[in-house]
């Protein structure tokens, strides 16, 4: 079968130059100011130029992330010194996403990276991160160089997610770290989760808190991995078993 190229597409040059502007202006800002209450006022601002100007008062009180709440922060294992800080920014990251923007690869990709760098534990060089990525609070996660994350995948990041280089994640793929007691629903457990490198977790595919997906190995499609995937392997099922070894 052919291999084809990923193509390597360009903006004209007028916008992308207004896009890279834009982009480090963004950075700038979250790099010099790192306080809840700062990065509050600019994503505030940023919004109100990128969302509808028709929109409704509730509508424009919400784009402010201090009037708004997100599920992590009624975790009871959030730890608010480190949530807070990036609330702003996760804040902004779902609402270009939700806005006519997001569907706009070239800057998202590049948006999505700038935000990383100031959210995550760690964000590689190269990662490519589509639209309506998902996470939970940001800095339990660790995204090596040349990963790539696509459409509506959530990464539970509560226990901590460890992505290794050049690992793919497909559409609709959950991953965990975090599980609850069958019994005890408020008593939860966290397990850090580490796929790669060069893992590949595949459509609609589940990784549960505390696998292990090793190198090069392979989840299939709406497989569930509860247990820990050998290297070099394709898994199957559920609950995910090795079926094929690469």
């Amino acid at each position: 079968m052919p291999v084809f190229q990923y193509r390597d597409l360009r903006l004209t040059p007028d916008a992308e130059h207004l896009y890279t502007e834009w982009l480090a202006s963004l950075d700038a800002s979250f790099t010099r100011d790192t306080t809840y209450e700062a990065r509050s006022e600019i994503v505030r601002d940023t919004l109100r130029t990128i969302l509808p100007q028709s929109a409704s008062t509730i509508v424009r009180a919400a784009l402010d992330p201090r009037n708004i709440t997100l599920e992590p922060e009624y975790y009871g294992d959030m730890d608010p010194e480190r949530y807070y800080p990036r609330k702003p920014l996760i804040w902004l990251w779902l609402q270009f996403d939700a806005s006519p923007l997001g569907p706009n690869q070239w800057l998202g990709e590049r948006l999505r990276q700038m935000l990383g760098r100031h959210i995550f534990a760690h964000m590689g060089q190269r990662v490519r991160i589509f639209q309506h990525v998902q996470f939970s609070f940001g800095y339990n996660l660790e995204i090596g160089d040349d990963c790539w994350i696509h459409r509506h995948v959530l990464l539970d990041d509560r226990g901590g997610i460890i992505l290794h280089e050049r690992t793919s994640i497909s559409d609709y793929a959950n991953i965990y770290s975090h599980t609850h007691n069958i019994v005890n629903q408020r008593d939860v457990t966290n397990k850090p989760t580490e796929i790669g490198p060069r893992a590949r977790i595949t459509y609609h595919a589940t990784v549960l808190a505390g696998t292990r997906v090793g190198p090069d190995a392979m989840l299939g499609a709406f497989a569930l991995a509860t247990r820990d995937v050998p290297p070099n392997t394709l898994s199957l099922g559920i609950p995910a078993r090795p079926r094929l070894t690469k």
